[in-house]
C-alpha cells in the first residue's frame, strides 16, 4: 500500500520533497503553433522538456516520476502525427537509455502493450529490463495508457484470482486493486502537475491520485524544468494534506 505523509514535512520539521510527482505534459502543439512551427516540434522540443526534468528530479532527490507520454485516446490523432509521437519514444529509448541506466535510473513503462508495433515492445521491455535493478530515480512512462483500463485490467486479474480459487471475494480490499494495477508497488503520487493551463485528469492515474494534490501551471509543456517544477513543489509544500480529517490546529 502506499504511503501517506500528513504534510510537507518530516517529523524533525525539515522541508522535504514530494516522494512521488507525476506530470500531464500538455501544450506541445499550442506551443509550437505559437511560434508558427509545426506541431512535430514542439513534441520534439517536449522530449527535451522531459531530458530537462528527468534531471531535476534526479538532482532534487525526488524517487518517483511519472510522465503522461501517450494516452489510449490519442490514436484518433492524424495519423501523421501518431507516427511522430511513436518515433520519438523510439528515439528516446535508443537515445537516452544507456545515460539513464548510467545514472541509476530505473524506467517502467505503464498502459497497454497489445496495440503497439513489435519494434516498440521490444524496445520497452529492453529499457524496463536493463535498468530493473537501479534505484536512484523510478522514471514511470505512462504510454499507451489509460487509467479506466487501466482498473478494468487490474479487475480482471482480481476475477481471476477468485475464479480460480486463489483469492475469495470477501477478502478482496483496496490494496489488492492497487497492487493490480500497472503502478503496482510505486508509491501514489503525492503531487500531480498539468501544464498549458487544462485543469482536468484526462484518464491519468484517477484511482492513485485519489488524495493527490494539483498544481496547474499555465507553461507549455516544452517550456517546463527545474524552475517550474521547483514551482510547484512550492506550491505543494504550502498545503496541509489532511486526508479528510481536521487541520492539526483545528479546534472544530
Amino acid at each position: 500500500m502506499a504511503d501517506r505523509s500528513q504534510s510537507s514535512e518530516g517529523t524533525s520539521g525539515a522541508v522535504i520533497m514530494p516522494r512521488h510527482v507525476a506530470i500531464i505534459m500538455d501544450g506541445n502543439g499550442r506551443w509550437a503553433a505559437e511560434r508558427g512551427l509545426p506541431r512535430t516540434l514542439g513534441h520534439r522540443s517536449g522530449v527535451d522538456a522531459v531530458r530537462r526534468t528527468v534531471q531535476a528530479a534526479i538532482d532534487l532527490k525526488i524517487p518517483y516520476i511519472t510522465l503522461y507520454s501517450f494516452s489510449s485516446e490519442n490514436w484518433s490523432r492524424p495519423q501523421g502525427e501518431i507516427d511522430d509521437l511513436m518515433g520519438l519514444m523510439k528515439r528516446f529509448i535508443r537515445c537516452d537509455l544507456a545515460e539513464l541506466h548510467q545514472n541509476n535510473v530505473r524506467v517502467m513503462v505503464i498502459g497497454e502493450r497489445d496495440n503497439i508495433d513489435a519494434e516498440m515492445r521490444a524496445l520497452i521491455d529492453e529499457a524496463c529490463e536493463l535498468t530493473r535493478q537501479n534505484t536512484r530515480l523510478t522514471l514511470v512512462i505512462a504510454f499507451n495508457y489509460g487509467a479506466r483500463g487501466e482498473i478494468t485490467r487490474a479487475a480482471r486479474r482480481i476475477a481471476e484470482d477468485v475464479a480460480a480459487g486463489r483469492l475469495a471475494p470477501t477478502d478482496i480490499t483496496s490494496e489488492h486493486l492497487s497492487d493490480a494495477l500497472d503502478t503496482g508497488g510505486v508509491p501514489d503520487p503525492e503531487l500531480l502537475i498539468r501544464t498549458s493551463g487544462e485543469r482536468r485528469l484526462s484518464n491519468f492515474l484517477l484511482w492513485q491520485c485519489a488524495y493527490t494534490e494539483f498544481v496547474f501551471l499555465d507553461a507549455y509543456w516544452p517550456d517546463f524544468g527545474r524552475e517550474l517544477l521547483l514551482e510547484a513543489i512550492t506550491q505543494y509544500r504550502a498545503r496541509e494534506r489532511r486526508f479528510g480529517g481536521l487541520a492539526r490546529r483545528s479546534t472544530a
